[in-house]
């Protein structure tokens, strides 16, 4: 009698990924995550991709410019979650200052990318990790993939050129 196989379950899709605590590193954090956000079914210019992608930026750009500890890596992790209907965004550092969210001064040239990211994201905060430092975390809205629910292209799903053509 041959042995049954059972189903495994699909396998969870996550991105894990360290990169250097530098701007470049962050850049890297960004166009990485972008990526695989396509890899995911979800295209530039579609509002789950941008929304999620300016998130991951002003993470990483935090970790970057507040977190920074010399020598150490942040790290980045997305991982949609289907049931649910959302994706979490992980950024952690080793620095244990924690980011506050502030009203920005009308003429500042910095200070909203939390406002953005609390527009953006269901819920958002910040806890303990492992080790030095900390993680914080979002969640955004990951509506299931459909064709008509909007996620073919940019906004209206007609994809223009640069030149609006």
């Amino acid at each position: 009698m041959p042995a049954l196989r059972s189903q495994s379950p699909a396998p969870a899709r996550v991105f894990v990924q360290r990169f250097s605590a530098t701007r470049r590193g962050a850049r890297l954090a960004r166009l990485l995550a972008a990526l695989q956000l396509v890899e995911w079914g979800r295209p530039r210019g579609t509002d789950d991709h941008d929304a999620v992608t300016l998130v991951v930026a002003e993470f990483a750009a935090n970790a970057v410019l507040h977190g920074r500890v010399p020598g150490r890596d942040f790290a980045l992790l997305l991982r949609p979650d289907e049931e649910r209907g959302s994706i979490r965004v992980e950024v952690s550092d080793t620095h244990p200052a924690r980011p506050a969210l502030l009203a920005p001064a009308a003429v500042a040239d910095h200070g909203r990318g939390l406002v953005l990211v609390e527009a953006l994201a269901t819920r958002w905060g910040v806890r303990d990790r492992v080790g030095p430092g900390k993680t914080v975390w979002a969640e955004l809205p990951w509506p299931e993939l459909r064709p008509s629910a909007g996620n073919r292209g940019p906004r209206d799903g007609i994809r223009r050129s640069r030149h609006g053509i």
